[in-house]
């Protein structure tokens, strides 16, 4: 795809991971679709491009959808509960999800009909004075504004605001280890745990999500929790679900969250069903038998699929209606208030009572 860049529009800055091929080509690094691109062409993201021989970004403060959510929204249930997240996008996206709940503004071709233009600094001064507790880069996928989202988390830690990512963990190599440096946790989409769906269903490749999930528990200490949205006739077998499971057990541990979310109709797969309540219910207790500590469901009222509950000694610890808090027996330091068995995640005070308010927020002169 061809678009007209320009180096003069101060949205346009220059990429980070990209390298020039013998055919007198350049390659983007930033995610495993390698974009291949001659002068003036853009990647499949659409955001970044090639102009006077060189990978750009060209979406480098241009944001959409700000808005403060409750943490649990992202879904972390295990990072600062019950705290606010100020949650904000650019445009365009890596993968070509089918299903994509968010495909207006992921797959934007419209930059410039963004409502807000926000700098780093911008973001984290509105988040402190709206006292969110962290700053969310979400609607579309992170890794395609890389520079820009490192910038925005660097400058929401100089504030003492943490950073969030929501991502589907599709990234390079070199790009995942600049990315999570700067950030403190993320939620990852893990699509499905067949190869066959990746490719059918989001133009993508599994293989480099789980390199991203393995990276993140063992080489960094940055909290992460997974969700997996249940598509029915898709990805909802028994024996796929089981496999997810017992691969997140192996490779990354009984204590890592995942999160089960139910599948609405949108964009170009309205033609399947909504995922069934019992389908959740079913997928949680395959993870519960295969090791799973916490496991969660969303997008459905579901009591027992919110509950956070102690290891050890099995007292509820967190109930939630939706994203409301209600019985709460953690320590300010996350364990359990019965027997002090220490639960996974960061806690680090009080519980928060954001509830399940969404604030929209209008960036301008903050």
């Amino acid at each position: 795809m061809t678009a007209d860049i320009s180096l003069q529009d101060p949205s346009t800055v220059p990429g980070r991971f990209w390298h020039r091929l013998g055919d007198g080509r350049v390659q983007c690094d930033v995610c495993p679709r390698e974009c291949r691109l001659h002068e003036g062409q853009r990647g499949l993201c659409f955001v970044r491009g090639r102009v006077d021989d060189q990978v750009v970004l060209t979406s480098y403060g241009r944001s959409s959808g700000f808005c403060v959510d409750p943490i649990e929204k992202k879904p972390l249930n295990h990072f600062l509960p019950g705290s606010a997240v100020l949650s904000f996008g650019t445009a365009g996206c890596n993968l070509s999800c089918r299903f994509c709940q968010n495909w207006d503004i992921s797959k934007s071709r419209e930059i410039d009909r963004l409502s807000d233009a926000a700098g780093p600094e911008d973001i984290a001064a509105a988040a402190q004075r709206l006292g969110c507790r962290s700053v969310a880069m979400t609607y579309n996928d992170p890794t395609v504004f890389l520079e820009y989202a490192v910038d925005v988390a660097d400058a929401c830690r100089a504030r003492g605001v943490r950073s969030v990512l929501v991502t589907a963990g599709y990234v390079g190599d070199d790009a995942r280890r600049e990315l999570y440096a700067h950030v403190d946790a993320a939620n990852v989409d893990l699509k499905a745990f067949t190869d066959a769906f990746y490719r059918r269903v989001s133009a993508a490749r599994l293989q480099p999500v789980l390199d991203t999930l393995v990276y993140l528990r063992h080489e960094t200490d940055v909290w992460f929790e997974i969700t997996t949205l249940l598509i029915p006739g898709h990805n909802d077998s028994d024996a796929e679900i089981g496999a997810e499971c017992a691969w997140i057990a192996e490779n990354l541990g009984p204590d890592v969250p995942l999160h089960f979310t139910a599948f609405h109709p949108d964009f170009k797969m309205r033609d399947v069903p909504p995922t069934p309540p019992a389908t959740l219910t079913r997928a949680r207790r395959i993870a519960q038998d295969s090791g799973l500590r916490f496991v969660y469901t969303g997008n459905v009222h579901d009591a027992d699929g919110g509950r956070t509950t102690c290891p050890a000694c099995g007292e509820a610890l967190v109930e939630r209606d939706w994203y409301v808090i209600g019985h709460y027996r953690l320590t300010d330091d996350g364990r359990c208030a019965s027997c002090g068995t220490a639960v996974p995640g960061r806690f680090d005070g009080p519980v928060g009572r954001w509830g399940a308010r969404r604030l929209p927020v209008f960036l301008a002169g903050s």
